[in-house]
């Protein structure tokens, strides 16, 4: 058995700095479970989903929380912030080991666009090592909703998927189906965590290797410390979700790449769809739609 300890943050954020209350909520869960390995919070949990509050890595917002790690020798995952970098804006998010030091940083992938409007795209996946106890990965949100970023941090070994989120919309039921799902297809846990008032509308939750649901909470300001045991996964992948499919190893051995992937893939009905943005009345959508391509023959 490999147990490991990780608290995940549900709380009430501000558009504003929420560091204090990130700070009161850090003491308060190493007083109450000082077992703790891991604390996570959520996506923008920081300074919450206002552009203007970004600001350069690193600097003093991840410099307090570098300090509270080393205070009480925890690993720590911000969620994430806006970070001014280089003329652009990422969504960020920080890992900090229990001496203090940055281990990473990883920029959301996948902005929720168009929603998501003036923030980048990054291009680097995040996974780390925890000694003695396993690997980890980091997708932040809407990044899980692409199956190729949970099948790279896998692939790469990660057994845990770490997921900050900020969904405070009404397909919050969707994004947790995503990560139901993911932690079956990918054979690990995932700890799927959103915030309350500008962070999101709760409903956090954790599931294992073998797809079962360890953790789903509600509305309300939670500290939810789960412990897991990373032998979970590696035997899960060994012999099988359940003892039946072992979709790793599967995958793996598959018997021909994926045209979609590969340079020259006819993108015809993919373009049909037009372009990104925001969706409006129906009186208010152009006329000048593309037609659907006619069907033919994919192999």
């Amino acid at each position: 058995m490999t147990p490991y300890a990780i608290a995940g943050i549900q709380m009430y954020l501000k558009n504003a700095s929420n560091l204090e209350a990130m700070k009161t909520r850090i003491e308060i869960t190493m007083h109450h479970y000082p077992w703790v390995n891991m604390v996570l919070f959520s996506e923008l949990a920081c300074f919450g989903p206002l552009l203007h509050h970004a600001q350069p890595l690193p600097g003093s917002a991840e410099e307090m929380l570098q300090e509270l790690a080393r205070k009480h020798r925890i690993w720590l995952v911000n969620g994430s912030m806006y970070e001014r970098k280089e003329g652009a804006i990422y969504n960020t998010t920080s890992v900090i080991g229990p001496d203090g030091s940055v281990i990473g940083r990883y920029r959301k992938m996948f902005p929720f666009m168009p929603m998501e409007q003036g923030v980048g795209a990054g291009t680097e996946f995040l996974v780390f090592d925890v000694p003695e106890v396993g690997r980890f990965g980091v997708l932040n949100c809407y990044d899980m909703w692409f199956p190729e970023t949970s099948r790279q941090v896998t692939a790469m070994g990660a057994e845990v998927i770490l997921h900050p989120v900020l969904t405070h919309t009404i397909d919050r039921d969707v994004d947790l189906a995503v990560a139901h799902a993911t932690s079956a297809m990918m054979q690990c846990y995932v700890f799927d965590i959103n915030g309350l008032g500008a962070g999101g509308n709760g409903h956090s939750a954790v599931f294992d290797p073998s797809g079962r649901v360890l953790f789903r909470g509600d509305v309300c300001e939670q500290i939810i410390p789960i412990e897991i045991d990373l032998e979970q996964v590696r035997r899960q992948r060994k012999n099988g979700i359940r003892g039946l499919g072992q979709l790793a190893k599967s995958f793996r051995d598959r018997p021909r790449e994926f045209p979609v992937y590969a340079q020259g893939f006819d993108r015809s009905y993919l373009d049909s769809l037009g372009p990104l943005q925001q969706p409006r009345r129906a009186e208010e959508q152009p006329d000048n739609v593309a037609p659907m391509p006619q069907r033919r023959s994919l192999v």
